[in-house]
């Protein structure tokens, strides 16, 4: 199963949306309420996600032409680190994740920060990020972890 990883375009909006709502709704259930997966998953509809396609570099993981996951960086921020439950645990997310740092290192980026969700806190820990902080937005909390990138220049 080769695992391509691009830079997303606006033909993977809707995959992306799919795939968000699917880890939601199956992954991040377990540890969050009801209302707030349905508050994160309306702010990633198709429409939404194009917008943040301006705003971020958004990449997506395929197995022959299927999207299947997606991450993307802002600045010196990882954001929506997502896989498709049918494909979690298959080292997905681990290439994205590698794709992410390799473009921050080639940017000049000596220290990469990402909100965690409380369901990905322990994969994020196995890639040598760490805890910093608890954040809370209303009745989400996230953890905010760095990892520093500096030693991979």
């Amino acid at each position: 199963m080769a695992c391509l990883i691009r830079k997303a375009d606006s033909t993977d909006a809707s995959a992306i949306s799919l795939i968000v709502e699917a880890a939601l709704r199956k992954s991040n259930a377990q540890d969050y309420p009801p209302d707030v997966i349905e508050q994160v998953v309306q702010s990633f509809s198709p429409s939404q996600v194009l917008k943040l396609m301006s705003l971020r570099q958004v990449y997506v993981a395929c197995i022959d032409t299927h999207v299947v996951a997606t991450a993307s960086l802002e600045g010196n921020t990882v954001r929506s680190v997502f896989v498709d439950p049918a494909y979690q645990r298959q080292g997905i997310g681990c290439l994205l994740m590698a794709a992410i740092e390799s473009v921050a290192v080639k940017s000049g980026i000596e220290r990469l920060r990402l909100p965690s969700s409380i369901t990905a806190q322990s994969f994020y820990l196995s890639l040598g990020f760490v805890k910093v902080r608890d954040a809370f937005h209303g009745a989400e909390r996230t953890i905010i972890m760095e990892k520093s990138l500096s030693h991979q220049a």
